[in-house]
């Protein structure tokens, strides 16, 4: 994500933009108008499609121009001193020095549980090839078995 600054040369320029594209489609669509001392009076044109794109391009600039607003509001202040940046460093540091400890210890809870895990799937594994290895020895009578016969 960009700095702030970036963002607002970038709103900047969406505005100079939608100036350059409002003036040129107006160039577009407006009728040509003579003056009255020329031969003839000012004609009338259409302001149908003229009214949509004024409507359009208005919004545009306007909804451009809160944006621009709000960038230079959330810009840091000139009463913004050296020391309260600072301030605000070392509380961000520490923040992020607590945040690395709680990750630290979540971390070592899911080695631990994975630990586990891994034992049990071992267990399980040993359980399934010795029951495997049971089955497929061939069933011999027990010579108790067959003494009783």
């Amino acid at each position: 994500m960009a700095d702030r600054l970036t963002q607002l040369q970038d709103a900047v320029n969406q505005q100079a933009e939608n100036f350059c594209n409002s003036i040129g489609v107006l160039q577009q669509v407006a009728p040509p108008s003579k003056f009255p001392d020329r031969n003839g009076s000012g004609s009338n044109g259409q302001n149908g499609p003229q009214e949509d794109f004024t409507m359009t391009f208005a919004a545009l600039i306007a909804r451009c121009a809160k944006d621009i607003d709000f960038l230079i509001e959330s810009l840091p202040s000139e009463d913004s001193s050296t020391e309260l940046q600072l301030a605000s460093l070392r509380r961000l540091e520490q923040e992020n020095n607590d945040a690395a400890l709680k990750l630290k210890e979540v971390i070592g809870r899911g080695e631990a549980l994975l630990d586990r895990i891994q034992g049990a799937l071992s267990d399980i594994s040993q359980t399934q090839l010795d029951m495997q290895k049971l089955e497929s020895e061939p069933s011999t009578p027990t010579t108790s078995t067959q003494s009783l016969l």
